[in-house]
């Protein structure tokens, strides 16, 4: 018996990293899980992780750049959200894919950052407008995960270079697994998050906390 066993859920941006490892995950503990696609008679849990990265100072940054960001991490998650908004069951759980980088001003990150603590208030507000109808929101905020993303943010080249770079300041020594990320969704989309709401789980080896 799985902790999910009957739910039906819904994962965007699930063909690879984060996505794919919380989608696996959901179907592990039971549910019945959706990458893409709408179920008429409700979903049970919906996680929003579908977004966008990309380095660029302030000095760099352009109209298009923060348009980029913007509309892939915020506009694409509110927009997901709200679409789900009649097929949400009541019981059923929003998380919402945020970041440690929402907090932690790494530089030449600045969009990127800015979108996900927009994310982060977006999951307060939600959390505190959906509970009348038993709908709980969450976020879950990793930190350095070892995922294809840094290639598209950076290129083959200096991937390995800025993905090392990055692990270098994570607490435990090491980047984490996606799948560390999905059991963290798992978790949160369970009724043993049953008393957890408008939090923000950090799945980071510590990267945020000292």
């Amino acid at each position: 018996m799985g902790t999910l066993d009957g739910k039906v859920a819904v994962v965007t941006g699930g063909s690879s990293g984060i996505g794919l490892a919380a989608a696996t995950r959901l179907a592990a503990e039971g549910a019945h899980v959706f990458v893409t696609g709408r179920r008429g008679q409700g979903l049970d849990v919906l996680f929003a992780n579908a977004g966008a990265g990309g380095f660029a100072t302030l000095e760099e940054t352009t109209p298009e750049h923060l348009d980029a960001i913007f509309g892939a991490n915020v506009r694409g998650t509110v927009w997901s959200v709200h679409k789900a908004l009649p097929l949400l069951k009541e019981g059923s759980a929003v998380i919402v894919n945020s970041s440690v980088r929402a907090d932690d001003g790494v530089a030449a990150f600045g969009a990127y950052a800015a979108s996900k603590a927009a994310l982060r208030s977006f999951v307060r507000t939600w959390a505190n407008e959906l509970k009348g109808r038993g709908v709980r929101v969450n976020a879950v905020s990793p930190g350095t995960i070892d995922t294809p993303a840094i290639l598209g943010m950076v290129g083959a080249e200096r991937a390995e270079a800025v993905g090392e770079q990055f692990a270098t300041q994570v607490p435990l020594g090491r980047a984490g697994q996606a799948e560390e990320v999905a059991a963290a969704v798992a978790f949160l989309a369970s009724a043993e998050s049953s008393f957890v709401l408008g939090a923000n789980l950090h799945v980071d080896g510590g990267e945020n906390q000292f």
